[in-house]
């Protein structure tokens, strides 16, 4: 039977021109290492999902590096709400008990991880699950927190003291791409974990593997300049100038440009906030002249 051609020409060149506009985009980071958190509905919604695991193994087959790094906030209190384990916040901070340890472990590494993984692995066997605990990936170093003055112990949450990117260097040389959970060992208190920050932990991975782009999911468009000024949104901005703002962003924001500060000040070339409610926000962000979100230089 003859199939007959519905692309009519007009709808041709709007294509090749999409294709066209990434080609310097495709030049530059090919073969280049790009670190992306994912969080936030994009990890949610089953459909964003999809879109996600999509966009990273478009990456890797054009010849990018990605390596994805992940939380799960909201999957850990839905199960520590399961078990009756009670969740509280301190500054922001989950405060981690013995018990609420085992179940951060048991999400981050023993859910989100693999289902990640299986879905990038659709469009091939190409994604391979790393936790931070794996290999001496990363190293922690438990935290408090000062609310008016007052340190307050978080029980198991940490910070990321050192990296050791060799385990990651290894599954990018054999053509594969990492996942990492957020979990980190104690190196004070050997056999413990730590719960650690994913964004911060994003950053400091990047920073270790030489990344040229550091790219972290949120449920926001960006940064505002005067939230809640819609029209204040910023799309590219230097270190100095984001340095000068921190101290007047609203603090679930803090930990996102926090990271991208501490990605571009280690040597990565550019960081970016994207908005993770839209689909393929990664590709767009990454292979087109405008980007999307907020983009951030150190000049």
């Amino acid at each position: 039977m003859t199939d007959l051609q519905h692309t009519t020409p007009e709808e041709a060149a709007e294509k090749a021109a999409v294709l066209i506009e990434s080609l310097p985009w495709l030049q530059r980071f090919r073969d280049q290492i790009i670190v992306i958190k994912y969080g936030g509905n994009a990890m949610i919604s089953e459909q964003l999902q999809d879109a996600f695991a999509q966009d990273i193994a478009y990456l890797r087959f054009v010849g990018v590096k990605p390596v994805v790094v992940h939380g799960g906030g909201p999957q850990i209190s839905r199960m520590l709400d399961r078990l009756s384990i009670p969740s509280e916040f301190k500054g922001g901070y989950r405060v981690t008990s013995t018990e609420a340890i085992g179940v951060v472990r048991m999400v981050l590494t023993g859910q989100i991880n693999p289902q990640l993984v299986a879905r990038i692995n659709a469009f091939g066997p190409l994604a391979t699950g790393i936790s931070g605990e794996d290999a001496g990936l990363f190293r922690g170093r438990r935290r408090g927190v000062l609310l008016d003055g007052v340190e307050h112990d978080l029980g198991y949450v940490g910070d990321v003291v050192g990296v050791d990117p060799r385990p990651v260097i290894d599954q990018l040389n054999a053509g594969r791409i990492p996942v990492v959970s957020s979990i980190a060992p104690d190196h004070d208190n050997p056999g413990h974990s730590l719960n650690v920050n994913a964004d911060a932990a994003a950053a400091a991975l990047a920073v270790a593997l030489g990344a040229t782009k550091l790219v972290v999911l949120t449920d926001v468009a960006g940064l505002y300049a005067d939230w809640p000024d819609r029209d204040s949104l910023v799309s590219h901005l230097t270190a100095a100038e984001l340095r000068a703002m921190m101290p007047r962003l609203e603090s679930g924001m803090i930990p996102k440009m926090q990271a991208c500060l501490d990605a571009v000040d280690g040597g990565v070339e550019t960081a970016a906030i994207i908005d993770g409610r839209q689909p393929h926000s990664v590709l767009v962000e990454i292979f087109t002249e405008q980007g999307i979100g907020t983009e951030v230089v150190a000049k």
